[in-house]
């Protein structure tokens, strides 16, 4: 199938877009579902909320479709970090708490999402204890013996931002938190929509789950979610009103804080529900054109499989870039290439209009299912022309 032609506002055909990873190309039905939000707003004024919750309700359905979680109880939010604060005031801020709980462990290669925000709770005291993200293959297994009485929460990656090395064996994890009574929140944003996920056969249906829709979903900004394990009774202290929506106009005791139930407990407060509009559109979208999880592993598959071959094939120095090495199984949904001038690079593509990006010294090559093996082909060979520049490489 060719479906290019599904994304044309993003001319996909006219550059190359090798930020799959990171920021993939919108369909075009989302240009007129964004446009449907408008409208309702112009048409329904002050009663728009109504058919944005319907909106909402679609967006929330489809974030289970991908957690093959059914049952799921998810809260919605603008960002993954409105989200995580919610659930840390509730984890580790409360009257307290710190004394039972003091403990935060997570790994060396968190997005920086977690990374600065338990970064800034360590400078306030609370112990944050790191555990090497690589080897990816044994680091359930490391983050294991750091769990015990003292940790509130677990904060861990399905796959690592960096690299796209899946993390196996996550139950163990999952297991150990249950034992001591800690939480566990499991990062998947880079997981979802390329590689199928199962909460219940990995094992998390008591995680809390994260994820959003700026990178492989297609939905663009302002579309996260944060999935909830029942029961849940935290009661965070950064909370937004819609939290209570549905007990305004009931009676209460005068200073009384009322949470909704599960995931309302981390609900926020007034939004623009464009976003909404625009992820429940791109959702019917796939579904249409039966763009499954399954399907779009097949086609990344190839598409990375294509790319670790061109790369090869360019037998280039070590020292000037050299593939980071996953077994295929276990990459998820981008090539990532270690090289000295990765932000150099990304730039001197970029004038070619050939689209990629860098984290420290990778480079990272998303593909997207509107790209074409041609196009593939010919960004790999202008890779290869930039890094064999002299002031590319290292050795000159």
């Amino acid at each position: 199938m060719d479906l290019a032609p599904h994304y044309s506002r993003f001319r996909v055909t006219e550059r190359i877009l090798l930020t799959g990873h990171s920021h993939q190309a919108w369909p075009d039905v989302s240009f007129e579902a964004q446009q449907r939000a408008w409208l309702d707003a112009a048409a329904l004024v002050d009663d728009k909320w109504e058919r944005a919750a319907e909106v909402a309700d679609e967006v929330c359905a489809g974030w289970r479709r991908l957690l093959n979680d059914p049952d799921g109880d998810i809260a919605l939010g603008q960002n993954t970090h409105e989200l995580i604060v919610r659930l840390l005031s509730g984890l580790i801020a409360g009257p307290g708490s710190r004394s039972v709980r003091d403990t935060l462990v997570t790994t060396d290669g968190e997005f920086h999402t977690i990374r600065r925000q338990l970064d800034r709770l360590a400078e306030e005291g609370i112990a944050v204890v790191r555990v090497p993200a690589r080897p990816a293959d044994t680091l359930a297994e490391r983050l294991v013996p750091h769990i015990d009485h003292r940790v509130a929460c677990v904060m861990v990656s399905s796959v690592l931002y960096e690299t796209a090395e899946i993390v196996p064996h996550l139950a163990h994890v999952a297991e150990a938190c249950t034992r001591h009574g800690a939480e566990l929140l499991v990062d998947a944003y880079h997981h979802l929509n390329v590689v199928p996920f199962d909460a219940r056969a990995l094992g998390l249906e008591r995680a809390f789950i994260t994820g959003g829709g700026y990178k492989y979903c297609q939905l663009g900004e302002g579309n996260c979610f944060l999935r909830v394990p029942s029961p849940c009774r935290l009661r965070p202290i950064f909370t937004g009103w819609f939290s209570e929506f549905a007990e305004l106009a009931k009676s209460k005791t005068p200073g009384e804080v009322r949470y909704g139930s599960g995931a309302a407990r981390f609900a926020g407060a007034t939004y623009d529900p464009t976003a909404h509009y625009r992820a429940a559109a791109v959702f019917a979208f796939h579904q249409d054109l039966r763009l499954t999880a399954k399907r779009l592993r097949e086609i990344s598959r190839r598409q990375v499989a294509l790319l670790e071959h061109e790369v090869r094939a360019l037998d280039l120095d070590p020292a000037v870039a050299a593939i980071v090495e996953v077994h295929a199984d276990r990459r998820a949904g981008f090539l990532a290439v270690r090289t000295p001038q990765a932000a150099e690079v990304v730039r001197t593509l970029r004038t070619h209009d050939v689209f990629a990006d860098a984290r420290g010294a990778v480079l990272r090559l998303g593909p997207a299912p509107y790209i074409s093996e041609a196009q593939l082909q010919a960004a790999v060979a202008r890779l290869g022309e930039t890094l064999r520049k002299p002031n590319h490489n290292p050795m000159v």
